[in-house]
């Protein structure tokens, strides 16, 4: 088992439980709670982005938005390489909720109403759990559209950040300029940055080099100097004052690599 603490995603609308598997988690250091929330819409968003190695899971929330089976009708369409554990904790018993479960391969299911029920016990059988994770076949295939979409909005997040907005025609060479290196290490390959947006966008080298460029000085004339210090922290020549498109494309694709 790794000596690394579990990252748990748990999905409640009892105040008083998650408050209780917040003081348990806060007193152990084989457990981090990396996410609380009461909506499976959100559990999904939080699935995606903190990639949990286990989730507990009510089943009913109805003092939140949704229920547990949503969310697990809705995990099974996500673009997933690695399927976490999942305990379920509910009120009801009944054989048409252990088929449900037992049918979408819940590992645990924890009836809330039996004498022994306890949020420490739980917790105990998600560590468990967690020894047999590499024994766990992938549930999930990669979806690359799913997995191109999810990079190319953070390529469009960055990038608004420092000024570069959708209005800009050069923003969607330098997104795809981005994109096109972190999928293809352009560094190494033979055909250029350049080359490939010429190819797909039928414009002449001048003009989407010129484009990308009056996107960049324009981002740089417009956005405070705290915005750009904050998100471009890479170093631009003194003599010019903004990158180069080529600068801001490598950095940006070594940058989103790291994150995604």
């Amino acid at each position: 088992m790794s000596s690394a603490p579990i990252k748990i995603l748990l999905v409640e609308d009892d105040i008083d439980e998650c408050n209780r598997y917040k003081v348990i988690s806060d007193k152990r250091s084989d457990i981090n709670l990396v996410a609380v929330t009461n909506s499976s819409t959100k559990a999904i968003e939080y699935l995606k982005y903190y990639k949990p190695d286990a989730v507990i899971l009510d089943l009913e929330l109805n003092k939140g938005e949704g229920s547990g089976f949503e969310f697990i009708e809705n995990m099974a369409k996500q673009s997933v390489t690695k399927r976490p554990n999942i305990v379920v904790t509910t009120n009801v018993c009944s054989d048409s909720v252990y088929d449900f479960c037992h049918k979408n391969k819940i590992d645990f299911i924890f009836y809330k109403k039996q004498v022994n029920y306890s949020q420490e016990k739980i917790l105990n059988t998600l560590l468990l759990l967690s020894g047999y994770e590499n024994e766990k076949t992938v549930e999930y295939e990669v979806d690359e559209k799913v997995e191109e979409d999810k990079i190319i909005d953070k390529i469009n997040k960055e990038l608004e950040l420092i000024g570069i907005s959708s209005h800009l025609q050069g923003k969607k060479y330098l997104c795809d300029a981005i994109y096109f290196v972190i999928k293809n290490d352009a560094r190494d390959t033979k055909i250029s940055i350049i080359q490939h947006l010429v190819g797909k966008y039928k414009k002449s080298n001048s003009t989407i080099s010129r484009a990308m460029q009056n996107a960049i000085l324009h981002a740089w004339r417009i956005s405070s100097l705290e915005d750009l210090t904050t998100h471009y922290t890479a170093r631009i020549n003194y003599e010019t004052g903004v990158p180069t498109p080529t600068e801001l494309i490598y950095y940006y694709a070594d940058k989103i690599k790291k994150e995604v």
